[in-house]
């Protein structure tokens, strides 16, 4: 699905071949991939970022709304600095998750809540009734993350991945008037 969002500081927009290293600077980051679910693991080098991009970037437009990846880019320097992924959780494939990761040099400055907000937004507008996010136990900065997107706990599960995960939630209601 091609989106194009607007925040204040930042654009949501579907990756580019051109972003590999931007990308790998994300995805090739250990203190990013520690975090990452099974589903995708540590980018080893350039070559490989680009074969993940090109696959993202084929899938892309074969994916019903919401689902997706994104890439989240400066306004000003136009720098790419994280990532933003609806889709669906294993096994039963029937809960949407959102993601997001950010280089670590831009951790710190409001990125993925004002990435995030605007993507959840979006989302709602597409018909589906709730978006989920997981986090192990002790990742704090995600679990901070949810809570900062409006999301509430709804407990402790080991349904997705086969890890024990926390689990919240945001539905339309939650949302700011």
């Amino acid at each position: 699905m091609d989106i194009s969002l607007t925040t204040d500081r930042l654009v949501i927009r579907d990756w580019s071949l051109d972003d590999a290293e931007a990308a790998l600077e994300i995805y090739g980051s250990p203190d990013v991939a520690r975090w990452l679910t099974p589903a995708m693991e540590r980018v080893g080098d350039l070559a490989a970022m680009r074969s993940v991009l090109q696959a993202w970037h084929e899938a892309q437009p074969n994916l019903p709304p919401p689902r997706g990846r994104w890439a989240v880019q400066l306004r000003d320097s136009q720098a790419v600095v994280g990532g933003l992924g609806i889709r669906l959780l294993p096994p039963y494939e029937d809960d949407l998750e959102m993601s997001w990761q950010l280089a670590p040099g831009a951790w710190g400055n409001g990125y993925a809540a004002e990435a995030g907000r605007a993507l959840i937004a979006w989302a709602f507008t597409q018909e589906i009734e709730e978006i989920f996010a997981v986090a192990r136990p002790n990742n704090v900065r995600a679990i901070a993350m949810a809570k900062r997107l409006g999301m509430q706990w709804v407990g402790e599960t080991t349904k997705y991945y086969g890890l024990s995960l926390q689990v919240y939630r945001i539905r339309p209601s939650d949302l700011p008037e």
